[in-house]
């Protein structure tokens, strides 16, 4: 007994002298594609405890305090980019850095990636080891053994200390990357003095040697749309206080309340607001309108990225629009949480959902292209399902015009959507038999006058709606505008009118 106990600790040593500096070798030495903001960039684990931004041509290399555990730190080193020019992109990039929780997350998913990665590397490389120790163990057999233990100064297993040994050496050539700058930092205090004005901007190291004219000049552009963007967001967030109690929450505990959201078009710096709003109002669900981009492409998964942050811990629905197209925004979505309604039911906090993604495809321009399925028929089907069973209390589609069918059908209570980028309704639409929908069209949350939204500051008026719910069914609806100059403004609470075929 006291033999194979013997035994098995020292495969267990064996195990665990291969796993771990493989598993760390691995690690510190792997790196992760990822997208950040218009950028394709890869990230490294490092062990200066820095979080470091490595940009090159004419920006200079910029880092902060990791935050990590155990020393960590990480590298990201941005390669290509999607926008059309340096300016444009370095004002895209100052913009997203004043809502990074979505990058941030982002990139520490990349992180936590390789590390599981890594970790089944060195269980593998371990169990190997382990198994390579014990097959040599038999091989030599019980006698050669004893003739070999007889030449040992005490019985141990030399075999197990020959591997040992080796795997020892092996940790000790798996040293972890250094992360020694090739040049010195600096506080970017020192060299764009208007960064103390922002306490996260203080605890910015800039590399030596980098920062050029040019450089500055665009630190400088930069630090300003920062500083503007952070403000008037802010000062939005807060300012949702003010009208706290103007916000219909729950009135009792049969009450529900989900927020709606449609056409953010990337302003990524209106999800704290809406965020804000929700939480002041008590609710729970996100209803998601769709038009979250401007066309749907990759490097915009950061506006996808951005509400999964900030609307961390509530039940997502959403219905992509018509500048969404291309699959990326769905899958995106999917990946996240969210309930993405794809034409049939989905109940959600026993609230039966029907939607579906919008048929059409937009890009960066105004133009609509029909997508492959007739735009007709994705009605027709939509009415298909809502009249049948289960039945369906809300129907949450990107354009109106997807559900108009629907709403005249009278089989559900509520058609909401976006898409206008202004509010309609709402409306009560009475079917041909006298059973009636209310319809209604939320404006666009990210203040969008264009495709794109994102911005030191709303470019139009913005809205969300306060949606509430009883028993699996809306009983009221309560817009809020955001003005341009940062009023908001609570539009006082409408109850719905309920006499579809789906009363209890």
């Amino acid at each position: 007994m006291h033999t194979r106990r013997a035994r098995a600790a020292a495969l267990a040593a064996v195990w665990l002298l291969a796993a771990v500096p493989v598993a760390a070798h691995a690690f510190l030495t792997g790196e992760e594609s990822v997208r950040i903001g218009a950028h394709t960039a890869t990230t490294s684990p490092t062990v200066d405890g820095k979080a470091t931004l490595v940009v090159g041509g004419l920006a200079p290399s910029l880092r902060v305090t990791s935050g990590l555990p155990v020393g960590l730190g990480v590298e990201v080193t941005v390669n290509g980019t999607d926008a059309g020019s340096l300016d444009t992109m370095v004002q895209r990039d100052a913009v997203i850095a004043s809502a990074p929780e979505g990058e941030i997350a982002r990139v520490r998913g990349a992180l936590v990636d390789l590390a599981v990665a890594s970790l089944l590397r060195g269980v593998a490389a371990g169990a190997l080891a382990a198994l390579l120790v014990a097959g040599s163990w038999a091989l030599v057999g019980a006698e050669r053994r004893r003739q070999l233990r007889s030449l040992a100064p005490r019985p141990i297993w030399w075999v197990t200390a020959a591997g040992t040994a080796a795997l020892v050496a092996l940790a000790a050539a798996a040293a972890p990357r250094s992360a020694e700058p090739e040049h010195s930092w600096s506080p970017i205090t020192e060299l764009v003095p208007e960064a103390n004005l922002n306490p996260a901007l203080s605890a910015v190291e800039v590399a030596d040697g980098t920062a050029t004219e040019g450089g500055v000049a665009l630190i400088r552009g930069a630090i300003s749309t920062y500083r503007d963007s952070v403000g008037f967001y802010d000062a939005l967030t807060q300012r949702v206080a003010t009208v706290a109690r103007q916000l219909r929450g729950p009135a009792d505990d049969d009450e529900v309340v989900a927020l709606l959201v449609s056409d953010r078009h990337d302003n990524i710096g209106m999800d704290r607001v809406a965020r804000a709003i929700g939480d002041a109002a008590g609710a729970t669900i996100l209803l998601d309108a769709g038009d979250d981009t401007a066309s749907g492409a990759a490097w915009e998964d950061f506006s996808i990225d951005s509400l999964a942050a900030a609307f961390e811990g509530y039940e997502v629905v959403a219905a992509p629009g018509n500048h969404d197209a291309g699959g990326m925004v769905a899958e995106q979505m999917a990946d996240a949480g969210f309930t993405v309604l794809d034409g049939e039911p989905a109940e959600v906090d026993q609230i039966t959902f029907l939607g579906v993604p919008d048929p059409r495809t937009s890009g960066f321009g105004n133009g609509v292209v029909e997508g492959s399925v007739p735009f007709d028929d994705v009605a027709a089907d939509l009415v298909e399902t809502a009249c049948g069973e289960p039945a369906v209390s809300t129907v949450l589609v990107h354009s109106p015009a997807v559900g108009l069918d629907t709403a005249e059908s009278g089989c559900v209570d509520l058609v909401l959507s976006g898409h206008l980028h202004r509010q309609v309704g709402p409306t009560v639409v009475r079917s041909g038999d006298g059973l009636t929908t209310t319809t209604y069209t939320n404006g666009t949350t990210g203040g969008a006058a264009y495709a794109f939204a994102l911005g030191s500051a709303l470019r139009r008026p913005a809205q969300v709606t306060l949606v509430t719910f009883a028993h699996g069914r809306p009983r009221g609806l309560q817009p809020v505008d955001i003005e341009t100059d940062g009023t908001i403004t609570v539009q006082p609470y409408q109850r719905l009118e309920l006499t579809g075929r789906r009363l209890d």
